[in-house]
This record gives structure tokens, sequence and C-alpha cells, in this order.
């Protein structure tokens, strides 16, 4: 049913490119991609991100920040985001995929994962684990 990922965050450097790989690793077979609603286009992974993911034995250090468009979001069967601001903006870009955008941490009770940009090293593995928590909960409802 849902065969392709979008994982969306801010700049697609810290969060969604963790989340994309996890998912990744969570559900061989699917395609996962992520991208940024601000991304910061061509740029490589925050380092305090590649060093958690990296803690927890995850490679980002190759990832490229991607820009969303409308035309990326028609290419996936379910888009995942971090905040409910991201799901605001992307039924402006792209409105019919407004019903298939839902946040990464609905499974959570509807939690929204914090940016961890520019903060501690204890914020990004705080904000990895929510993140490791979510995926796992998506990983259950579309194998199960």
């Amino acid at each position: 049913m849902f065969d392709s990922i979008l994982v969306v965050c801010t700049g697609n450097i810290c969060r969604s490119p963790i989340a994309e790989r996890i998912l990744r690793q969570l559900l061989p077979g699917k395609n996962i991609d992520s991208a940024g609603m601000g991304a910061l286009v061509g740029n490589g992974a925050d380092p305090s991100a590649v060093a958690v993911a990296l803690k927890h034995s995850l490679q980002i250090d190759h990832h490229r920040a991607v820009q969303f468009t409308s035309a990326i979001g028609r290419q996936y069967d379910l888009i995942l985001v971090m905040e409910k601001s991201h799901q605001e903006q992307i039924s402006r870009i792209s409105p019919e995929a407004r019903g298939k955008t839902m946040l990464l941490g609905h499974w959570l009770e509807g939690r929204e994962i914090p940016d961890p940009y520019r903060k501690s090293q204890e914020a990004f593995e705080s904000v990895y684990r929510l993140i490791e928590q979510a995926c796992q909960s998506w990983s259950q409802k579309l194998n199960g």
C-alpha cells in the first residue's frame, strides 16, 4: 500500500535524513527519501546529526539536501513530516498531497519532533531517540 515514503523537515540536514535512514533499515524494499520545506539545497547533513547518527551505526555523511516541491510530493504514497507547520506548508505547495501527509510522531500521540539545529549534542541525542521511536511505530503499522 505505502511503497514509497518521503520524510520532510525544515532544512533536510538534521531530522529527515536520520529518519530516512532509520526507515530504510526498518522497511527494506520500500523507496524512502527525504526533503526539506526550506532545504539547504545540496548541503550535507549537519555535523551534529552525522555524529549522533554514527553513534547509532547510521551513515548519513553522504546525504545532500533536497527542496520539497509539488512534483516531488506526487512521487510518494506517504509523506511524513516533523511538525504541524510542515503539514500546512505542504498543503499550500501541493494541496493534492495533503491527504497523504502525516506527522512522523503520529503514533506517539501526535507528537512533533523538535528541530535540534544549532543546539547541543544532547538535544540531537534526544531528537534521535524520538525519531527512532516514531520510525519504529510506523514500521510496526506498515508491516502489520
